[in-house]
């Protein structure tokens, strides 16, 4: 039994087709027509749907995919956005464009919701894991429509829902990534790089949690948890920063709140 995440789904009917509703729903979103409907199937269904429903495939290769693309078309736009910034600059800001939370975000602005589905067992999963769904649901949606749309409207969709959107909520201000900055700090404070160490993992396998130990040197410097193992590298870096004295403060990198894009 698979349980839809959308109500436009037709039950009466094979899933391997989208309905007339919600392919004209689909065509709005992308501003294309869709000639292989089939792919866009395939990237809305998540891995554990597909033993129960005769189409065989999940979601995961198209979401390789759009990962890659969805680095190469964002590291475009921001470095066109930012002409005067240097590599570091840029790598940190695109980090916050395509990490889970921003692509959970573009899943919530799209309605992502109404076209993704799954199996029975998930739904007793965790919020978190129905954000990860969605996060991955969208880089899969990105690899369909270059397959059947081509690069430019590839490229026009990760602009309208993800590029300009993040680029209005001062997003290229903000600095998320813990591990960087917690790399940056050990460099400045001349200390040993920061190790990350999985030291638990549980759950079933849909729905896995990690624990993560960071360590500089032969002192641990915090412990973080998530669902996946850069998630909770990320959350033990961030406790880590924590723990830095004031007096090493000033070997953290502050963002420049007068960064705007051109």
């Amino acid at each position: 039994m698979i349980t839809l995440l959308s109500k436009y789904f037709d039950k009466r009917k094979s899933i391997k087709l989208l309905t007339k509703k919600n392919l004209k729903l689909l065509e709005q979103l992308i501003n294309s027509k869709v000639a292989h409907p089939k792919i866009f199937v395939e990237a809305f269904t998540h891995r554990s749907a597909v033993d129960h429903v005769m189409f065989k495939e999940s979601n995961e290769r198209l979401e390789f995919l759009g990962d890659a693309l969805l680095g190469f078309i964002i590291g475009e736009a921001l470095f066109n956005a930012f002409p005067a910034e240097d590599e570091g600059f840029l790598t940190k800001i695109r980090s916050n464009f395509v990490n889970k939370a921003a692509l959970y975000d573009c899943a919530k602005r799209i309605n992502l919701l109404q076209f993704i589905f799954v199996g029975a067992e998930l739904n007793s999963g965790t919020r978190n894991g129905f954000k990860t769904i969605l996060a991955d649901g969208v880089e899969a949606l990105i690899g369909a429509i270059y397959i059947d749309c081509g690069m430019e409207k590839t490229k026009q969709f990760i602009r309208q829902y993800i590029v300009e959107p993040n680029l209005k909520l001062g997003m290229h201000l903000v600095d998320e990534n813990f591990k960087s900055q917690l790399l940056e700090y050990s460099q400045a404070a001349r200390i040993e790089n920061p190790k990350y160490i999985v030291i638990g993992e549980s759950g079933p396998e849909h729905d896995r949690e990690f624990t993560v130990q960071i360590k500089i040197g032969e002192k641990i410097w915090g412990e973080g948890k998530g669902k996946s193992k850069k998630s909770a590298e990320q959350e033990a870096a961030k406790i880590a920063l924590q723990t830095i004295p004031a007096e090493d403060q000033k070997y953290l990198h502050k963002p420049d709140t007068n960064q705007s894009p051109k």
